[in-house]
């Protein structure tokens, strides 16, 4: 669910155009034709395919090309991983505006292969081939009808020495994408390919439709709505991060850093955890301070290659785990004790029914008052094979340390990180949305990762020592935040957004004091000669929520009056007015 960020430098404009441009047609045969409905992970992705901008959910790959291949040794390769690969042959019929639900394989077809023949390759040969690559992926994959593969093959006097590519994410993730580029090698290399043991995507439909799969979709939504309820709508709930209406620009900012790879490992051997597991503590203890907040919520995104069956299937199975972690403990070797099983928890409650699951955050969201924003998302791809992160995220290797900054991207995130690698260096991009992070706090708060990480690496670190040990402050918010509901709300912004859900009309906010560390809200409308309900107020402000800012939840309790008291500002004269109608306008009680 989450867009995958370029990697490296567009440097197509910087060089000369090819010699020649040629098309070939390059026909497949052999295959079975099938029909099915979609798996999970391709209707999750389909959904963002349909909605996002191409550039950020379509994917890219560069195949290097042994020196003497023929440029029909490299076609025959292509339709040899056509026909071997049904997710390669698969369309997804849709009527117009609606999404799709069943997926065809054909039996045999057509792709096109778009040969650049050059005199010699521009610039950097293998930064050039990546920005071809990268440049296929703008516009959107016709899913009901586009073979999913746009395919370049870069020659210099004939001669083959990259093959570009751009993939409709319907069909590939990572883990594909690198499946495809060894057995693309191996077919090159005159080897046979082994025996395919994993699921094409129309048996892994059936698997997820059997009683087993049902039960562990089920699951995964009952976790996730656990989380919706009770964590916080936004990690970066403060004054200045009102939530814009459309996505915010961030700009790239990237970290290389042999120091943090070096504490990193030591961070690992000392608490004899992994260090992937040592790095998400570290990232949601510091996300969760600089955001004041007791828990981090972040998103994930799992590839959910657990399974044999699907550890080598060609089709996309990526989903959002949705981590919740307690950060309440008093020292950070406790925190990475419990981040592991925080962290397991998180990937079994990876696999679902995106269209289910989507409707579960609208109904719960409305019921609690809230907006599900998915501010922070944290994607480890350092495990992937190095060809497949792109040029720019492989050089560069003598960075002791070193930030530099990219071009921006529209994001609809508050913070979101790639993890690229963690040996030999920690290589770490960030996108951090300006109205949360000022760019010399997005920089402190890589350098900060570090430090944290050094300190970890040489004993362990009190939670309550994180300001001191990484320089990155808390959030301030002012006496007039509080916590609601397990969030950090602001009445003012409640009431200045009530109002002008109910069309102007003159509101109060209470706030009441409950039993534990949170409050509860009560709102006071003076309704005039409108028939406004309580429910129909409810439905009004959380309609506002998503683009109104941050500090907005829904009231618990509506009181309904007919005019404002003569001192509107004081909570004590709203209170003695007559009551006309009242109740939560939530259709269940949080």
């Amino acid at each position: 669910m989450t867009p995958t960020p370029a990697v490296g430098k567009d440097t197509m404009h910087q060089n000369p155009p090819p010699l020649t441009t040629t098309t070939v047609t390059v026909a497949y045969a052999g295959g079975d034709e099938r029909r099915g409905p979609v798996t999970m992970g391709q209707a999750n992705m389909i959904r963002c395919i349909l909605r996002d901008d191409p550039t950020h959910i379509n994917i890219h790959d560069v195949w290097p090309v042994p020196e003497g291949t023929t440029p029909a040794a490299v076609t025959d390769a292509l339709s040899t991983l056509a026909v071997r690969h049904e997710g390669l042959r698969t369309t997804f019929p849709h009527a117009p505006g609606a999404a799709p639900v069943d997926q065809v394989v054909a039996a045999e077809g057509t792709f096109t292969v778009t040969v650049l023949d050059h005199a010699e390759l521009p610039g950097d040969p293998a930064e050039y081939a990546e920005s071809v690559a990268r440049a296929a992926r703008a516009g959107r994959f016709a899913l009901e009808r586009e073979f999913p593969m746009r395919i370049t093959l870069l020659t210099v006097a004939g001669q083959p020495a990259y093959v570009a590519l751009a993939f409709s994410h319907a069909v590939a993730d990572g883990s594909a994408m690198a499946i495809l580029r060894e057995e693309f090698a191996e077919l090159l290399a005159g080897k046979e390919l082994s025996e395919l043991t994993s699921l094409p995507p129309v048996d892994l439909a059936a698997v997820e439709a059997s009683p087993a799969g049902l039960r562990k979709s089920e699951a995964s939504l009952r976790y996730w709505e656990r989380i919706l309820r009770t964590g916080p709508q936004e990690m970066f709930a403060e004054p200045r991060g009102r939530r814009p209406g459309t996505d915010e620009e961030a700009r790239q900012l990237t970290l290389r850093s042999r120091r943090g790879a070096r504490a990193l490992a030591g961070a690992a051997r000392r608490t004899g955890h992994p260090e992937a597991t040592v790095l998400m503590a570290a990232w949601c203890a510091l996300v969760a301070h600089r955001a004041g907040q007791d828990s981090c919520v972040t998103a994930v995104p799992s590839a959910n290659r657990f399974h044999a069956r699907v550890a080598r299937s060609v089709t996309t199975t990526s989903q959002d785990a949705l981590l919740h972690l307690d950060v309440g403990v008093g020292t950070f070797d406790a925190l990475v004790t419990r981040t592991w099983g925080a962290v397991l928890d998180a990937y079994r409650h990876s696999q679902f029914d995106s269209v289910r699951l989507w409707d579960m955050i609208g109904r719960v969201t409305a019921e609690r008052g809230s907006h599900f924003g998915r501010d922070v998302v944290f994607n480890d791809v350092s495990a992937l094979p190095a060809p497949l992160l792109g040029t720019e995220a492989q050089d560069r290797d003598d960075a002791e340390q070193e930030l530099t900054w990219g071009p921006p991207q529209a994001l609809p995130t508050r913070l979101l990180a790639f993890t690229y690698r963690t040996a030999p260096q920690l290589h770490i991009s960030l996108w951090a949305a300006p109205s949360v992070f000022t760019p010399e706090e997005a920089e402190g708060f890589l350098t900060g990762l570090v430090l944290f990480l050094e300190a970890v690496a040489a004993g362990d670190v009190p939670m309550e020592a994180l300001a001191e040990v990484t320089g990155v402050r808390p959030a301030e918010r002012g006496p007039d935040w509080l916590r609601v509901d397990g969030c950090w709300v602001s009445p003012d912004a409640v009431r200045e957004t009530l109002g002008r859900a109910v069309g102007g009309l003159p509101v109060w906010v209470q706030v009441n004091e409950a039993s534990g560390a949170d409050s509860r809200l009560t709102a006071y409308i003076a309704r005039g000669a409108t028939s406004l309900t309580p429910e129909e107020a409810h439905r009004a402000l959380t309609a506002l929520i998503p683009a109104a800012g941050s500090g907005v939840l829904a009231p618990h309790r509506y009181v309904l009056v007919e005019n404002p008291p003569t001192e509107p500002d004081r909570s004590d004269a709203w209170r003695r007015l007559n009551t006309i109608d009242e109740g939560t306008g939530r259709s269940r009680q949080v």
